[in-house]
């Protein structure tokens, strides 16, 4: 079997970038390039990966993707070079994966989309919750019909680890928008997939409540420490230290979506809890699914016949599954490849991909202005034949 030769753009293996490397199919791909616009993390990259002596290294982006052995190319960098960097790839030739969120505007996402359309190749975005056990079983409730016709979706997703995000570039709006972008384009994607639909009109509602009141902030250029958010000192929320000097994106959110069949769909996301969790229910006509967890050992409840809450009809008992994310960070790597090599089509399009940042990037701008309702623009019939199509574009 002829292997996929493949590059890498972002290096820092401490981010999502060792995800690749780490799943990658060594019987059907080959890493022949790397780059990093920091000299420190090719050098790291050499020392912790001796294996990979033969792997081309380079500092600028346009010069692996413009390297003629390398076949398709993952951007596993900071989000406001994802448009950057993609357009540049696919105008290239190469087949790229797309590192979550497609870009940090619904005018960036459309200008990759015109891209991947107007060169023919292959783009898939890495939306890695649509090959978590606990979404696809809940999808194979829905689709089973055992709960009806989809109505109505409630999603909470409590986040204690939240103050990474305001230690580092995630903190400003200039660099990801904002976190019901950047956060919650998972989610998103997730109740567009599940209830058959992408959002139509949107209205939100955001604050930054907590972490604009903390105190001992880092000093501009001060690294920040990766690991504090994951520590069990770190809380209560306001007494954190070594946040970034400039915060000004919201702390906590809330979306309402009109979908284009009818569903509707409220998200909240909060960043400062002492728990963390993502709880989807989804309600039909004939009843409703709920996940309780959403990684490892956890469960799908399922209701069907009336009563007080109670015990439910059905519930299924989900095992944890070897693998970053609740095991889906090997699945959509190895999705990638198949789907390059037309062995299988990709669970995620780009059309989805841009539509669930089209709901997260309007709904900043409801909340900031005034909880005024949206409406999201749809792309044209060529785009849209194009992507729901497997990316073929016919003749």
């Amino acid at each position: 079997m002829k292997k996929t030769k493949f590059g890498l753009i972002g290096a820092d293996m401490s981010l999502r970038a060792h995800v690749v490397e780490l799943y990658y199919p060594r019987e059907s791909a080959e890493l022949v390039a790397i780059c990093d616009c920091n000299p420190a993390m090719l050098e790291k990259f050499a020392a912790d990966y001796p294996q990979y002596k033969n792997v081309r290294a380079y500092g600028d982006y346009r010069e692996l993707i413009a390297d003629p052995e390398v076949e398709a190319v993952f951007v596993m960098v900071r989000d406001f070079y994802h448009e950057e960097i993609a357009v540049a790839a696919l105008n290239a030739g190469k087949a790229v994966f797309l590192e979550k969120p497609m870009a940090i505007t619904l005018e960036g996402c459309d200008r990759i989309l015109e891209a991947a359309y107007r060169n023919q190749v292959p783009l898939m975005v890495g939306h890695n919750m649509r090959y978590m056990p606990s979404i696809l079983k809940m999808k194979e409730v829905i689709d089973s019909g055992m709960i009806g016709d989809i109505q109505c979706v409630w999603v909470r997703h409590f986040i204690n680890y939240g103050s990474c995000y305001f230690r580092h570039w995630c903190a400003q709006r200039e660099h990801c928008t904002g976190l019901l972008l950047q956060k919650g384009a998972h989610d998103i994607d997730v109740i567009h997939w599940l209830a058959g639909g992408y959002s139509t009109r949107v209205c939100a509602m955001g604050k930054l409540s907590v972490y604009n009141r903390t105190t001992g902030r880092l000093a501009p250029g001060e690294a920040p420490d990766r690991k504090a958010s994951w520590k069990p000192d770190c809380w209560p929320p306001l007494e954190l230290k070594g946040l970034s000097p400039k915060i000004d994106v919201e702390d906590h959110s809330m979306i309402m979506m009109q979908l284009d069949n009818g569903v509707q769909a409220t998200y909240q996301q909060c960043m400062y809890t002492p728990d963390s969790e993502r709880n989807y229910t989804f309600i039909g006509t004939h009843g409703r699914v709920e996940n309780i967890g959403d990684q490892g050992e956890c469960q799908i409840h399922v209701w069907t016949d009336r009563g007080s809450r109670r015990r439910p009809d059905v519930i299924y008992d989900l095992k944890a599954v070897e693998g970053g994310h609740g095991g889906a960070d090997p699945r959509i790597i190895k999705a990638f490849f198949a789907f390059v090599r037309g062995e299988a089509p990709a669970l995620i399009t780009p059309l989805a991909a841009r539509n669930a940042i089209a709901a997260g990037y309007l709904g900043h701008y409801s909340m900031r202005n005034g909880n005024v309702p949206m409406d999201v623009p749809p792309v044209c019939r060529e785009w849209e034949e194009y992507f729901n199509g497997g990316q073929v574009r016919r003749s």
